[in-house]
């Protein structure tokens, strides 16, 4: 029988690792973290985006998503401009400045997927865990009623198990994997 508390264990301790490997190397290479990294590639990706798209695609809060749109407005790589079709709400566009940092950010994020990822795994079995994590997090995202359950989740062109491939260009990204971190 599994041992649920070691798969637990084993796939938290992963995410840690993966995520302070990939955000690290984006700091030392791009001077961009992996979560300012997450809502661009997010922002990129959706059509007319919203703050509530971005915290649907990363399961998290819309404050936390404002907060975090705040934060890359700052910085200069992302403006919000008038909903011509809501007024209650914003469109969150990157900027020329986060168009350029994503263009460059994004091979990176797939070299450090793909080595941390990908190397590790042989033949099919990188698909089989891609598949099983996404069966999941619809699972426990649908009964913990979260923003990301399966009618809030992206379609699966856009599925967070997908990111940008080497070659493709930003604005074809898809978002990658979520997280509650801030931007």
């Amino acid at each position: 029988m599994t041992d649920l508390r070691q798969v637990f264990d084993d796939l938290v301790r992963f995410e840690t690792i993966l995520w302070g490997a990939v955000d690290g190397r984006l700091q030392q290479e791009c001077g961009v973290g992996l979560a300012s990294l997450n809502g661009m590639l997010v922002i990129d990706a959706t059509p007319l985006c919203r703050v509530q798209d971005i915290a649907r695609a990363v399961a998290i809060t819309v404050g936390g998503a404002s907060q975090a749109v705040d934060r890359l407005e700052s910085a200069g790589l992302c403006a919000r401009r008038a909903n011509p079709s809501d007024r209650r709400s914003s469109i969150v566009e990157l900027t020329p400045k986060g168009t350029e940092l994503l263009r460059i950010a994004a091979p990176v994020f797939d070299r450090e997927l793909d080595r941390l990822l990908r190397a590790p795994l042989p033949g099919t079995d990188l698909t089989h865990l891609a598949g099983a994590l996404s069966t999941l997090r619809r699972s426990a995202a649908a009964q913990a009623g979260s923003p990301a359950t399966p009618a809030a989740s992206p379609p699966p062109a856009l599925s967070p198990m997908t990111a940008m491939r080497p070659g493709s260009t930003p604005s074809s990204a898809a978002w990658p994997t979520s997280h509650t971190r801030p931007a």
